[in-house]
This record gives structure tokens, sequence and C-alpha cells, in this order.
């Protein structure tokens, strides 16, 4: 896996392909949040009806969850119009994410941990894809700057070939898509969380359970 793959290139050339063809494909995008799946929703709902799945057991604490959760089905239901959108979710269990990443509590960000947070998500979508029949599945996760499109990318290629559900490449950050998504949060007035979203990312920028319990609370929030 080459780390400087122009996976943006890629995916255009995918996408472009699909178009082509007479069906749209069905696609089950993994969501995070409402501001991350903002500009990734207004390219991809051009070419496939989508099932957005949020399933974040990772997100710390539960109001937090919650928060996250709701601007993201708000803002589908403000952006509903080209192509068939589907909110879904999954249970919310963060022992899910405790036992993933049990040993790695120590290990700094965009590390060891963040990697097996990675595949724990995308393993599930993998799965419900394959079980609901989609034909493709994605991950909004790759509009952060913060995260690492190569390995995102080479966790989704291996679970396409475990599941038989072809993996859509992605760097959605590129041509100036995260700046898309800080445009379109402004516009729908999103929530923007100001930690990635577990416990050990809140408290590396020194934000205990109290304050995230007060920024849940928020109307809006400033961008990292």
């Amino acid at each position: 896996m080459v780390n400087n793959q122009n996976w943006q290139k890629e995916m255009e050339s995918i996408l472009s392909s699909i178009q082509a063809q007479p069906i749209r494909p069905r696609l089950l995008l993994h969501a995070c949040c409402g501001p991350c799946s903002s500009a990734v929703l207004e390219q991809l709902r051009k070419v496939f009806d989508i099932g957005v799945l949020y399933y974040n057991p990772n997100i710390w604490p539960e109001q937090e969850y919650r928060r996250r959760g709701q601007e993201l089905v708000r803002f589908l239901q403000e952006t509903a119009g080209e192509g068939q959108v589907e909110a879904l979710e999954l249970p919310y269990d963060p022992q899910e994410f405790y036992n993933a990443i049990q040993g790695l509590e120590n290990e700094p960000e965009r590390g060891s941990r963040c990697t097996v947070c990675y595949r724990l998500r995308l393993e599930q979508a993998a799965a419900y894809a394959a079980k609901n029949g989609y034909d493709w599945f994605c991950s909004t996760l790759s509009i952060s700057p913060h995260k690492d499109a190569a390995r995102l990318n080479q966790i989704g290629l291996e679970l396409a070939q475990k599941y038989g559900v072809q993996w859509l490449v992605s760097d959605f950050k590129k041509k100036e898509g995260y700046k898309r998504s800080l445009t379109l949060s402004q516009e729908h007035h999103l929530y923007r969380q100001e930690y990635c979203g577990c416990e050990f990312s809140a408290l590396a920028r020194g934000i205990d359970q109290q304050q995230a319990l007060l920024l849940a609370k928020e109307k809006t929030s400033c961008p990292d």
C-alpha cells in the first residue's frame, strides 16, 4: 500500500464509471457525525442510493454520542432531495470500543489505538453492508485532516475481500472537501465537536467529562 496514492483520483474514476451505468447501486456510508457527512453526501448521493450508518461506540460520553447522531439525522432531513438516503443506527455500546483497544489506552493520538478503532467501525459497516445487500461501503472518516486515508483504505480493502462487498476508496478531504464540509456546517448550523470522539482524544485536548457534557449541550462549536 502506497501512502502517496491518489485515492481521490481513483474514487473519481470509479464514480464516473458507475454513472455511465443505467442502474444506481446501493452504498452503505459509515458516518461519524453530521459535519463530516455533509460534503461526502453532497458528492456521493449523485451516484448512489445511500444508507448512512451511525455506528461509533468510541464516542464519549453518551450525551456527546447522542448529540452527534441527532445532528446527523437533522442534516439528512434538511438535505433530502437527490437520490435515496436512509438513516441507520446500530446500538451504542461503548464497551465494544474499550474491549477492542485494551492495552492501547496510553497510545498517542493517530497511533495504533486509532487503527483499531477504524477497523472496529469499518468491520461493522462491512458486515452490515453484506447482510443487507449493499453493493459498496465507505466511510466519512477520510474527510478529516487528522485521519490517515491510506490506513483507512487499506482496512477497507481488506474487509471488502472478507465480506464480499466493494470498498469505495476515498480521501474526501482532497479538492477542498474538508473546506466544503465547514461551509455546509455553517449553512446548516451543525454542531461541530471539539475532539475526535473518544475519551482519550478528549483528555488529550484537556477536556474532562464535565467539560464534554457542557460542549454537548451547546448550539454550535468551533471546528478544530
